[in-house]
């Protein structure tokens, strides 16, 4: 006679918020569902290890997945230890009630605690955020037991009774509501177990009812006796005509008969039970990892290096990074790094655990000793979780520490592609950037990577504790060729993060102070003005000044006039290094063409050339009638050769130059 009953709840109206709220992800269903069958069955293995349960020859565990469009349904099975009626009783018909903490606690003694996926007893009814209804037929392990089958309509109400299953494990099926019958499609199915199942410990089986059935052609020796066969072909000896040594033609046999076999198609785990991030470095290949590495990614560019991480005290944690090459726009960095509890996917990217500046890296972790909410989605709150992130952390900077010593030529090869996450690691991370405070690089005007201190020890004789840096090669490369033909050193920093990355550089280094190369004219760039001149070159200054406001229409334009040894050099802007920082800063909040005098910054300063002849030729002709259009010009080539022009002065400039250049030719 059928039982029935009422589900006995734990806390009141739970079931609603189970349906419903309990998961984010509805698909999360597959992933709940197949860690019970999981666990099912490592119970059982280790039951066999204690010699309570022989396991038959022929068993191969595992769980099948069968989805069904038609009958709109999702079989789950197991060939795990079952259940019987008075455990389907205490586990499924009591919500919250875990069966993995049970059988812990019964065989504490006698087992470790590794590979028990469950710890709450609600994973199974995730089945009702998407099924109208669901049955379990299962048979427990033990002898003598008897099947249960066991059904409920997804409301309080369920139905138990004896059941027909004739081997032990459990099956469940689900009969999908309107909303969820994407779930039932082979692909959709698919891809939810490689989001999800990639890695669970038991090989996991895929297939559809509703699919025709596919059958693969082998031969003779590879023929094994869980195949059926389905078709037996006769394949003939292959043959050809040739000559012999007589110069006579007849037939050879160039290959003999086969006897083939048609037989249904061997299923194929979609999943990976050993992963590799559970091997010791030392049996892995730098293929195995490049091909992990492409397969979990979907990336195909291969990884610049990578970090092997295992520990097993004072927790347990397994798993790879990946450096992968990074884009050059900072803004649109972004890595993966996925989060497993004991094979099982949790989450991607979840901050409590990764850093954040490794977020930039790809890579998986593994950890069993991660302290989950009820649904396994996310982190309680936990002391131990930042233990975590900190060994991480550590790993990674000692990964790091440890190539520049050791594998230094590696390292500055790398350099360009991993110094954006290292800058980014150092600005978040305290602990990180005292660690790897000496293995930062800096690449100089020769191409050469220098420490800082290799930095500050080239400059020494004419810019003690100054660091000169090019922010822009392009707009600065009239400044770097001054800086070559003054025997002055440069390093590049031309990286979005290297703005604030400066500022962390002087916070943390007393006395240094880095200076961009077009921010103020170094004295090693002029001649020494005789005392004799002063006073002239001041009127000349006062002169210019006022002649290229009133062209230009800039009552308050800044003008310094310099005697330069490059005669050359005609005209340059210069811009304070406060006020470059300023604008930078305006541009990470997105303030572009604010004017950073707002915050008590100096503009840009046009700085001109007295020992060029085209200067002197303005002097000498202030009332010319191509003046104006000089200084106009001049202005703009300097404006040019720091950054670009508007639309409107390019314009501009280009009908100038042409005005100017015919005024040249005519004359």
């Amino acid at each position: 006679m059928a039982k029935t009953g009422s589900l006995t709840i734990n806390s009141e109206n739970i079931f609603p918020i189970i349906k419903k709220w309990l998961y984010s992800d509805h698909d999360i269903f597959y992933r709940e569902l197949v860690s019970n069958g999981c666990d099912a069955i490592t119970k059982l293995k280790k039951l066999e290890i204690m010699g309570e349960w022989q396991k038959p020859e022929d068993l191969d565990f595992k769980i099948e997945i069968i989805t069904d469009s038609n009958e709109k349904s999702i079989t789950f099975k197991d060939n795990g230890l079952g259940m019987t009626m008075e455990e389907v009783d205490e586990y499924i018909n009591q919500i919250a009630f875990s069966g993995a903490q049970d059988f812990l606690e019964k065989y504490k003694d006698k087992a470790n605690e590794d590979q028990i996926i469950g710890h709450f007893g609600l994973g199974f009814y995730s089945a009702f955020m998407v099924a109208d209804r669901v049955t379990i037929d299962t048979l427990s392990y033990k002898e003598d037991a008897l099947a249960v089958h066991w059904e409920s309509d997804g409301g309080t109400e369920y139905e138990m009774e004896e059941g027909d299953k004739a081997e032990f494990g459990t099956t469940i099926k689900l009969y999908l509501n309107e909303e969820s019958l994407e779930f039932c499609n082979e692909y959709r199915a698919k891809e939810v177990l490689d989001k999800y199942c990639s890695f669970m410990p038991v090989a996991i089986y895929l297939s559809s009812s509703s699919s025709e059935p596919q059958y693969e052609t082998i031969e003779k020796d590879e023929l094994t006796d869980k195949d059926t066969v389905i078709e037996t072909i006769l394949e003939e000896a292959k043959t050809e005509e040739k000559e012999n040594e007589n110069g006579e033609k007849e037939v050879v046999e160039v290959s003999p008969a086969k006897e083939k076999y048609k037989i249904n198609k061997r299923p194929v785990p979609v999943n990976d039970i050993n992963p590799l991030w559970n091997k010791h470095p030392n049996e892995c290949t730098e293929e195995e990892y490049k091909s992990f590495y492409r397969k979990v990614f979907n990336d195909y560019k291969e990884p610049l290096f990578w970090i092997h991480l295992n520990m097993d005290y004072p927790f347990n944690l397994k798993g790879i990074l990946y450096f992968p090459k990074l884009n050059l726009n900072y803004d649109s960095l972004e890595g993966t790094i996925k989060l497993y509890n004991s094979q099982v996917f949790i989450a991607d990217n979840i901050k409590e655990v990764i850093p954040e500046f490794l977020m930039l890296l790809k890579g998986v972790i593994d950890c069993p000793d991660l302290p989950l909410n009820v649904s396994r989605s996310a982190l309680q709150n936990d002391g131990f979780v930042k233990k975590i992130s900190d060994y991480i952390t550590k790993k990674v900077a000692d990964k790091l520490t440890g190539m520049f010593k050791t594998d230094r030529e590696n390292y500055e090869k790398y350099w360009d592609d991993i110094n954006p996450f290292i800058k980014f690691g150092c600005l978040k991370d305290e602990k990180f950037g005292e660690k790897i405070n000496d293995s930062l690089l800096f690449k100089n005007l020769d191409g050469k990577y220098l420490t800082l201190s290799d930095c500050l020890e080239e400059n020494k004789e004419k810019h003690e504790n100054s660091v000169f840096y090019i922010s822009d090669e392009k707009e600065q490369s009239q400044y770097i060729n001054m800086f070559k033909e003054a025997g002055l050193d440069a390093v590049y920093l031309t990286h979005n993060i290297d703005s604030p990355f400066v500022g962390y550089l002087e916070q943390k280094n007393e006395n240094v102070k880095f200076l961009c190369i077009n921010s103020d004219l170094s004295d090693i760039f002029k001649e020494e003005v005789k005392e004799e001149d002063k006073e002239a070159l001041k009127a000349d200054a006062e002169t210019l000044t006022e002649m290229f406001r009133k062209a230009l229409s800039k009552e308050h334009l800044e003008v310094k006039v310099e005697k330069l040894k490059n005669g050359n050099v005609s005209s340059m802007i210069t811009v304070s290094e406060e006020s470059r920082r300023m604008q930078e800063m305006m541009k990470m909040y997105t303030m572009p063409g604010m004017d950073p005098s707002m915050f008590g910054a100096g503009g840009e300063t046009l700085v001109l050339n007295y020992n060029n002849k085209l200067v002197q030729y303005i002097l000498g002709h202030k009332d010319g009638a191509h003046t104006n259009s000089i200084c106009e010009q001049l202005y703009d080539l300097a404006a040019l050769s720091h950054g670009s022009l508007t639309p409107e002065r390019m314009t501009k400039f280009i009908a100038r130059s042409n005005e100017l250049m015919l005024v040249m030719a005519e004359e």
